[in-house]
């Protein structure tokens, strides 16, 4: 799948969009069970991203990814941008400039192992990974029969999203609150399904993901 510089343009900003649309409930969700500052902090993030587009798109698929991370590593503030940025990061360090679905699956796991090891977390801890995890898996399931993968690895996101409703959060501020933290929705996890949805929305008319529903 070659990503020429009109998709990463629009990629980049239907992710944009995505964060700064929903800025205001993921800045609720956080109030209840965090710092109250994830909507504002992530819409900063992609604004910063949002203000190097033409440069961003203008890149090589690898050092478009890692720029992006090191924008959101410098402007997110609190634990997402180190996670983010480690994410985007470490996702353009494994994945080539043409990626197939087998090198997306690679480099995608790649980068769920290195966001692992730098939150210090793993699924069932009520994180981002608890929806990013999934739709790793999912991706490497689906490398070998990529009819429907975009509509899969969405449903593999909202499912790893609700999940989050009935954990006690073990990690971040949210587990100061103990089984208070439980019945609500995870705000990271909720930001990283949002941008599940946005990439895949513009992936899904590319031929690696034939058969797949435009969002």
């Amino acid at each position: 799948m070659k990503l020429d510089s009109d998709i990463k343009d629009r990629l980049i900003g239907t992710m944009a969009e995505a964060i700064a649309s929903h800025a205001t409930e993921l800045t609720d969700l956080d109030r209840a069970i965090g710092d109250g500052d994830h909507g504002s902090n992530m819409k900063r993030g992609f604004d910063a991203v949002l203000a190097d587009r033409a440069n961003l798109a203008a890149r090589a698929l690898p050092d478009t990814l890692k720029t992006l991370g090191t924008h959101l590593v410098m402007t997110i503030g609190g634990a997402s941008g180190p996670l983010y940025g480690t994410l985007f990061m470490a996702l353009g360090k494994e994945i080539p400039a043409d990626p197939n679905l087998t090198d997306a699956a690679r480099a995608f796991a790649a980068a769920i192992n290195a966001l692992k090891a730098r939150g210090k977390s793993t699924i069932g801890e009520k994180t981002m990974l608890d929806v990013l995890q999934p739709v790793a898996d999912a991706l490497q399931a689906g490398a070998s029969n990529p009819s429907g993968l975009g509509d899969r690895l969405k449903a593999a996101a909202d499912a790893g999203l609700e999940s989050t409703r009935p954990m006690k959060a073990t990690k971040g501020r949210a587990s100061f609150l103990g089984e208070r933290s439980i019945g609500h929705l995870d705000p990271g996890a909720r930001s990283s399904q949002l941008l599940i949805h946005a990439v895949i929305g513009v992936l899904a008319g590319q031929p690696a993901l034939e058969g797949a529903r435009s969002s």
